[in-house]
């Protein structure tokens, strides 16, 4: 399609969205990244919703929200004990759940997944949701390395669809990636930044490419770490050392991947290997295909590169 078509096309297709001002959010998914994109937005004023599929699962994710709101007073209200426990009140009021997205959706600005990286699941979900949500209501995934595009493929609001890529520790983490597949109209992309400016993010524009910005050059640098230390190049002890010393990044590769988790490592460059398999960037690395296949995932399993047992 032509360029001056292309732009006759979202301007036709983005009509229905005039400068939307997102108040309303539905959050779906009560895991860590959506608990904590969840406690962000109330803070900041913001109606959420948070959706998941048991009670026992959002009760868990409100509990962790207030916890990490009390963690929050210690610091800015630590002579204010009774300014601190009316904050926390007063955001854990702005915070609802529910297990019937179709339901809640049916009232709100935005719908924010951040489910299980399963292009199918989430294709299904806002499949579902694209049926009951208003004209207005802008569509935006959490996903940190599928298509945005493939992903809204499911749905009929091209134009009302982008990401809204956070990253872990939400509520301490200052950047939001906010991405715009080539459907995504203007109004749309425009309401997703000032969103995430209110937030009291750091918003930056990103197309619709393996892994964005950050984990675009992260992954990469994170696997060639690996292949560095397969080839007998480098301990890596020495490796997580040099970078942090060498180029001041607060964790070495090593370290970083057994945070981010071994098994989530290899989904990302196993998905962008079958999108671009000649592309020497995404190859495969036999040391971390086996230490995922003997459950070793990092941090979180007790062992992965290092042992934290």
């Amino acid at each position: 399609m032509s360029f001056f078509t292309h732009q006759i096309t979202r301007g036709l297709s983005s009509s229905a969205v005039r400068n939307v001002v997102i108040k309303h959010v539905t959050i779906i998914g009560g895991g860590q990244m959506g608990a904590g994109i969840a406690q962000v937005a109330a803070s900041t004023g913001h109606s959420v919703v948070l959706v998941d599929t048991s009670e026992d699962i959002l009760q868990k994710a409100a509990k962790g929200i207030e916890g990490s709101l009390k963690r929050v007073v210690k610091k800015k209200f630590a002579d204010k004990p009774e300014a601190g426990a009316e904050f926390i009140q007063k955001v854990m009021q702005n915070v609802s759940t529910s297990t019937d997205a179709a339901a809640v959706v049916q009232g709100t600005d935005l719908v924010l997944e951040a489910i299980v990286e399963n292009l199918k699941v989430k294709q299904g979900l806002f499949a579902g949701l694209d049926k009951v949500a208003p004209e207005h209501t802008i569509f935006a995934s959490n996903t940190s390395s599928l298509p945005i595009t493939d992903i809204a493929s499911s749905t009929s609001r091209l134009d009302r669809f982008g990401g809204l890529h956070f990253f872990n520790p939400v509520p301490m983490m200052r950047l939001v990636e906010v991405v715009a597949t080539s459907a995504t109209s203007q109004e749309s992309f425009d309401s997703l930044l000032n969103f995430s400016k209110a937030l009291g993010k750091t918003p930056v524009s990103c197309k619709d490419t393996p892994g964005f910005i950050v984990n675009r050059l992260l992954v990469p640098y994170m696997m060639e770490a690996i292949r560095l230390h397969e080839r007998g190049h480098g301990s890596k002890e020495d490796i997580d050392i040099a970078m942090k010393l060498g180029a001041g990044y607060p964790m070495g590769p090593f370290e970083l991947l057994d945070y981010v988790g071994l098994d989530t490592a290899k989904f990302i460059i196993d998905g962008w290997c079958a999108m671009d398999p000649g592309n020497p960037l995404f190859g495969q690395s036999p040391m971390l295909n086996k230490l995922v296949a003997e459950g070793k995932f990092g941090k979180k399993t007790g062992e992965g590169f290092y042992k934290y047992k």
